[in-house]
């Protein structure tokens, strides 16, 4: 498989507007043993997505993203609160600035962002999803969210699909033991020789047809999440094209 997979995209034709200033479309309320959810799209779907946002939390770029995707595929988008009872971290302090910035940031992936507790609560949620009804259920996540989602997406996993939108930690293995179809989009910040590896070893897998890649070379860590300047243009056409391809990768392996 190449970098670029399944050129025709016929979600980015018909995705709504990608707009600077949004004003979210869904509600957040308790499921599934989270307090707050963001849930956005028809209150019932035969299929869900789950949505891991980055360290920020819920932000108003992340959502838009979250409402793209239930708007375009007519499917119920949840975005749990893995941070909960905690605070998300504060974005004024990244990237990091100071040595205090620096040792906050790592206390903050060792302690609320633990990845591994995240996936612990990743399963289960998808679990509920499908023991409520839900007959498949993809999984996208951002910055250390995609970590969390390619681990998930295992042995055993509740998940049909999982995806990654610039990844932190990303890992060669965490593809190798993958039993799922995936799509991967990173910026030029991430580890450009682990994400070759990556497509390469999904490039093999039973569900290769099904897999997507891009490398967004022009973009920077979190341009389809918190950080994404939507008022600049070219963010705008990125932060746009992805979600597309997105809907693409969701409708093809979901709906």
């Amino acid at each position: 498989m190449s970098t670029t997979v399944h050129n025709t995209n016929e979600a980015c034709c018909t995705i709504p507007p990608v707009l600077s200033e949004y004003e979210a479309k869904g509600t957040i309320k308790p499921y599934a043993g989270f307090q707050k959810v963001y849930i956005t799209g028809p209150s019932t779907s035969e299929n869900a997505i789950v949505a891991i946002f980055d360290i920020f939390g819920f932000f108003p770029q992340t959502q838009q993203g979250a409402d793209i995707l239930a708007s375009t595929l007519n499917t119920t988008v949840y975005m749990p609160d893995f941070f909960e009872p905690d605070p998300a971290f504060d974005i004024s302090r990244f990237p990091p600035k100071t040595d205090e910035d620096k040792a906050a940031i790592q206390a903050f992936f060792g302690s609320t962002a633990s990845p591994s507790a995240a996936i612990i609560k990743l399963k289960a949620f998808g679990e509920a999803l499908k023991s409520n009804g839900v007959k498949r259920v993809g999984v996208y996540g951002m910055c250390w969210g995609g970590k969390v989602a390619i681990a998930s997406g295992g042995e055993a996993t509740p998940f049909h699909a999982v995806s990654l939108l610039h990844p932190a930690m990303l890992s060669a293995e965490d593809a190798e033991k993958l039993t799922v179809p995936l799509a991967i989009y990173v910026s030029h910040d991430e580890p450009i020789a682990e994400y070759n590896k990556i497509v390469d070893i999904i490039s093999k897998k039973s569900f290769a047809d099904k897999n997507d890649a891009k490398n967004y070379d022009n973009m920077f860590h979190g341009w389809a999440a918190a950080r994404s300047n939507l008022k600049n243009e070219e963010n705008r056409k990125e932060f746009e094209d992805v979600y597309g391809r997105l809907s693409t990768f969701f409708r093809r392996t979901l709906v």
